[in-house]
């Protein structure tokens, strides 16, 4: 685990950012889901990863966080804070997966998945 699975960019405006990926970059764009806009950058067939975009929150207005998988959020975390990270945003639960917001000890935001089994 610890493998890139994707990428969110956070836009105070995120139909704009939408708009503009999509006509600039032919981004296939999904209708929105907790504020969040998942987008394919391209076919299967060449290398690349996906993402989406979301509106903002007021702590992290604007900016790129990459999406890394792990096999524990929760031990993840604890290694990440004792390696200097600091927590943006706790352990959050959706449908199918947990997903948290840390800051590296660079200032580099990110944020870590968990897959619900």
């Amino acid at each position: 685990m610890g493998r890139v699975v994707g990428f969110e960019l956070s836009s105070q405006d995120p139909e704009k950012a939408t708009a503009f990926y999509s006509n600039v970059f032919d981004w296939k764009v999904a209708d929105p889901k907790w504020n969040f806009w998942a987008v394919t950058t391209g076919d299967n067939d060449s290398s690349g990863i996906n993402g989406g975009i979301s509106k903002g929150p007021a702590d992290f207005p604007h900016g790129t966080r990459i999406q890394i998988e792990v096999a524990s959020i929760d031990q993840t975390i604890k290694k990440a804070t004792e390696n200097g990270a600091m927590v943006v945003r706790e352990k959050m639960e959706f449908d199918d997966f947990y997903l948290a917001y840390l800051t590296d000890p660079t200032g580099n935001g990110i944020s870590i998945f968990e897959r619900k089994e």
